[in-house]
């Protein structure tokens, strides 16, 4: 047993309201599972802040510690594959949503959904990317196995200042591609230039032609991570042939939709989900960020805080203040 600060979030009875608050926790409290870890690094997620602020469809038992995303090092294990010593990387499945998650000092989960630290990565370039890199690397193999090239014309990031869209604009730009970028921050103009966009777009475009049933074509391609009516301009400006990937639904799960895009342009929605994917292909996919796809430009778009600041980040990028990727170093109390 052994004794480690994590973040916890319960419910206030008297003001109907959620709290957090950074407690000590004690790895016998841990939930079952083959391997111990001891978590260096986590990074903050907008499920992580619904989770912290108590939204039942996320997390369903509290008190709870959320963290989607972890990086560390085995401490102990019950599984024949892994070993004390080795640096491991979980994300997704059911970490921090309603298994104790990477906003503590020690995780207890499934062997099964370990991946082995890639080398070229470190443990803090591991969660410097996260879930967002990861979504990201599964949003472009499905566009490049649609067949996209840069020749194509512009590829289009909507959220693009968020961690998904920052990693997005900055890797499509590695590899060649001509990026456009929408954001509601427009004063990040010059970071998303540092990143590698060629234009820039006011969010408030986006709502234009709502009525309409299809809008000029302008894009070859599209990363969408906010969902709602946004997605479906999105869908409606593509060119022939044109390909979206769908990674997010921060504006909205839902929208409204026609079928001319599909039947008279050709257009494709793909789907990109980075939780519930096999450990085969999220391996796959951290190789690839390890080398080719190593993204250059990390340095500028992650930051680290310490646990002891998490209650306060939360509640920033819960309310869309957070620009690129906040680490969290979980040994920083």
């Amino acid at each position: 047993m052994t004794q480690f600060k994590a973040l916890w979030v319960e419910k206030d009875a008297r003001q109907n309201s959620f709290v957090q608050r950074i407690v000590t926790r004690d790895t016998a409290d841990l939930p079952a599972g083959e391997v111990l870890i001891r978590v260096h690094y986590s990074s903050l997620n907008f499920k992580d802040a619904l989770s912290a602020m108590g939204n039942r469809a996320v997390t369903k038992h509290y008190p709870h510690t959320p963290g989607i995303d972890a990086s560390g090092v085995i401490v102990a294990s019950d599984h024949p594959d892994w070993e004390p010593g080795q640096e491991v990387i979980v994300t997704g499945y059911d970490l921090g949503m309603n298994t104790s998650g990477g906003f503590g000092q020690y995780i207890r989960v499934p062997a099964q959904w370990l991946v082995p630290l890639p080398v070229g990565l470190s443990l803090y370039d591991a969660m410097a990317l996260g879930t967002a890199g990861l979504t990201v690397a599964l949003s472009i193999s499905k566009l490049l196995r649609m067949g996209l090239k840069p020749e194509a014309g512009y590829v289009f990031v909507t959220g693009a200042t968020g961690g998904v869209g920052s990693l997005s604009v900055a890797l499509l730009k590695q590899l060649g591609y001509s990026v456009a970028a929408s954001t509601g921050k427009l004063e990040q103009a010059d970071y998303l230039s540092r990143l590698g966009a060629n234009m820039i777009l006011d969010r408030e475009t986006l709502f234009e032609g709502n009525d309409k049933p299809l809008l000029k074509p302008r894009w070859a391609a599209a990363i969408d991570t906010v969902g709602g009516d946004i997605l479906f301009n999105v869908i409606k400006s593509l060119q022939y042939g044109g390909i979206v990937a769908c990674c997010g639904m921060v504006a909205s799960p839902e929208f409204s939709a026609n079928v001319y895009p599909f039947i008279l342009r050709g257009v494709s929605l793909l789907g990109v989900d980075s939780v519930e994917g096999s450990i085969k292909t999220k391996q796959l996919m951290w190789q690839k960020l390890a080398s080719d796809w190593r993204i250059k430009a990390l340095p500028l778009i992650a930051r680290e805080i310490p646990l002891t600041l998490l209650p306060e980040y939360t509640q920033q990028i819960f309310r869309g203040k957070v620009v690129g990727r906040i680490v969290v170093n979980m040994q920083s109390v």
